[in-house]
C-alpha cells in the first residue's frame, strides 16, 4: 500500500456483495483490506484478483459477531497499514459482513435473535467505534441494510428490524462525524442472487420468479448491480452525499 492511494476496509469481502464491492472499489484506484470469517482460500483469491488490477490488497480474519476480538483486529490492521504507508489510517469503512435468518416470529429463539443483533448491529456499532480514530478526516462509512427494512415479508422480522436500526444508526453517524467531514451512508440492496441465506434467491425458482415479478426492472439483482454503488460512495464524486439511504433494488415493491 502507498500513501498516495486511499484505503477501504470491506468486512465480509471474500464472497457475495462484499467481494463485488471490494473489486469495484479497487477499480476506482483504491487499495483494499477485506475480512473473512472462515474461508481463507476465498479471501486470498479476492486479494489476488485485486492485486492483478494493480492495487494493493490484504485479507484479515474477523468474526463480527465477536466484539471482544475487535481490539486485536484493529491493532493487526493498523499495524499493517502503518508498516506499508507510514500512517495507521484508512479512508473508508464498509460494514458489509452478515448472515441471514428466515423464521416466523413464532419460531425465533432468543439465541437466533442475539446472533443477528450481534452481527448486524452491535458488530457494526463497535467495529466502527474502534476504527474511528483511524479513519481519516474527510473519509466515509458505508453501512449495508436491506429492502426488508422498508417492506415486510414473512420470516424476516428480526433481520429487517435490525437493518432498520442500522439505517437510523447511519444517520447518527453522519450527524456526529460531520465535524470531521466523515460521510456516513447506507445502501439497501433488494433480493440478490448470491449464496446469502443458503442461496435461496439464486437457487429457488419460485422465489426468484416472485422477486422478478415484484421488481420494476423485471429481474432479480446481481452482485454487479450493488458493488459499483458502494464504490461510488468511496469517491470524491459522492462527497456531498451524507446521511442517506440508497436502495439498490431495481424498484422492488414500489
Amino acid at each position: 500500500m502507498n500513501t498516495k492511494t486511499n484505503i477501504a476496509l470491506v468486512t465480509g469481502g471474500s464472497r457475495g456483495l462484499g467481494k463485488n464491492a471490494a473489486l469495484k472499489i479497487a477499480q476506482k484506484g483504491l487499495d483494499v483490506i477485506i475480512t473473512y470469517r472462515s474461508n481463507r482460500e476465498e479471501a486470498d483469491a479476492v486479494v489476488s484478483e485485486i492485486k492483478a488490477m494493480g492495487q494493493n490488497a490484504v485479507a484479515f480474519q474477523l468474526d463480527t459477531k465477536n466484539s471482544k476480538s475487535f481490539d486485536a483486529f484493529v491493532k493487526e490492521v493498523t499495524d499493517h497499514v502503518k508498516e506499508n504507508t507510514g500512517s495507521p489510517n484508512i479512508d473508508f469503512l464498509i460494514n458489509n459482513a452478515g448472515t441471514a435468518l428466515y423464521s416466523p416470529i413464532t419460531d425465533v429463539t432468543e439465541e437466533q435473535l442475539d446472533d443477528i443483533v450481534d452481527i448486524h448491529f452491535k458488530g457494526v456499532f463497535f467495529l466502527t467505534q474502534k476504527l474511528l480514530p483511524y479513519i481519516n478526516d474527510g473519509g466515509g462509512i458505508v453501512n449495508v441494510s436491506s429492502g426488508l427494512a422498508r417492506f415486510a415479508t414473512p420470516g424476516s422480522s428480526v433481520y429487517g428490524s435490525v437493518k432498520a436500526g442500522v439505517e437510523m444508526l447511519t444517520k447518527y453517524m453522519a450527524k456526529e462525524l460531520g465535524p470531521r467531514k466523515i460521510k456516513a451512508n447506507v445502501i439497501a440492496p433488494g433480493a440478490v442472487e448470491t449464496d446469502f441465506g443458503g442461496g435461496r434467491v439464486r437457487d429457488n425458482e419460485e422465489i426468484n420468479a416472485m422477486v422478478a415479478g415484484a421488481t420494476a426492472l423485471g429481474r432479480v439483482g446481481l452482485p454487479d448491480d450493488i458493488g459499483g454503488v458502494v464504490a461510488f460512495l468511496c469517491t470524491d464524486d459522492a462527497g456531498w452525499i451524507n446521511g442517506q439511504r440508497i436502495e439498490v433494488s431495481g424498484g422492488m415493491f414500489l
